[in-house]
């Protein structure tokens, strides 16, 4: 069944020093054959909105995708409109109860939207979120903070309290699948494929990044494991949980469970690694660079 999607993210592949896994989950998306991409909005996190919004511009076009439609959002919290918020409206209307939303950075972008259409979250069919904490994120040499739902406390608490059928793939659920940097290179092996040519490329940097910074022997491919999830969710095991969320948490991208909590919310947990990656590395490969 194809699914109607939206791509609302902080991408900076290929950006030295930055999270590729925004870029890894377009990829992913653009190698599903169910996953009809009608358009991207980028947001900030990563990076400012506008390094985010040109680096997303320049991805399309080495890939040959510049029919996706892309759309500026806003650069900080306190924006109350932006092109890619009035995009998310008009499609959420133009698509009422079809359209699915991946969110992978600050959420600014969908609370602009709710702002011009307040029936936003109602069009929407499903949401599903990258970001979000429930216990401390602590490696070898340092704590890793929340960086998206950290971003703008109240879109997050809009989104997570008026989206229905929202799912959200928290930091802590991502850590139980790692990508090595072995493994990676062994996938991506097929020197005569440009698409495993381009994400060996572009994403070797971030393998010293997280030993160097974090002591990671590899990385977490967090975005990669949301849109995971929206394809295929039958590669995942659901837990409805009880929450009771609050902006105040929310500035450190804290998830507090509760027995009373009045909110509900999805948090899908990866079934089987081996299921999980060679789903991931198959749609990667399947991807045709133009």
């Amino acid at each position: 069944m194809i699914k109607h999607v939206i791509f609302d993210c902080d991408n900076t592949f290929g950006i030295p020093d930055c999270d590729v896994d925004d870029g890894l989950a377009l990829i992913y998306l653009l190698g599903d054959m169910n996953a009809k991409v009608h358009g991207i909005t980028t947001t900030y996190g990563n990076n400012h909105v506008d390094i985010v919004y040109e680096n997303t511009r320049q991805m399309l076009h080495t890939l040959g995708r510049e029919e996706i439609a892309l759309k500026k959002g806003a650069s900080g919290a306190q924006e109350k409109e932006s092109e890619a918020g009035s995009y998310l409206a008009e499609m959420a209307r133009k698509y009422r109860g079809e359209l699915s939303i991946l969110a992978t950075g600050s959420l600014t972008n969908l609370k602009d939207a709710y702002v011009e259409e307040p029936h936003f979250f109602e069009y929407i069919k499903e949401i599903v979120l990258m970001g979000g904490i429930t216990e401390p994120l602590i490696f070898v040499k340092k704590q890793m903070d929340e960086l998206n739902f950290s971003c703008d406390p109240k879109a997050t608490y809009l989104t997570l309290t008026k989206g229905k059928n929202v799912s959200v793939i928290t930091g802590n659920n991502c850590l139980k699948v790692l990508f090595t940097k072995e493994e990676y290179k062994r996938e991506l092996s097929d020197f005569s494929n440009p698409i495993a040519n381009y994400i060996r490329e572009e994403t070797d940097y971030w393998f010293g990044f997280n030993e160097d910074g974090f002591g990671i022997d590899g990385f977490y491919n967090w975005d990669v494991t949301a849109a995971v999830y929206l394809m295929h969710p039958e590669l995942f095991s659901n837990h409805q949980i009880r929450f009771e969320f609050t902006e105040e948490d929310l500035k450190r991208g804290f998830l507090r469970t509760s027995s009373n909590g009045v909110h509900k919310c999805n948090l899908p947990e990866i079934k089987d690694e081996f299921s999980f990656k060679r789903n991931i590395y198959d749609t990667w490969l399947g991807v045709q660079i133009q």
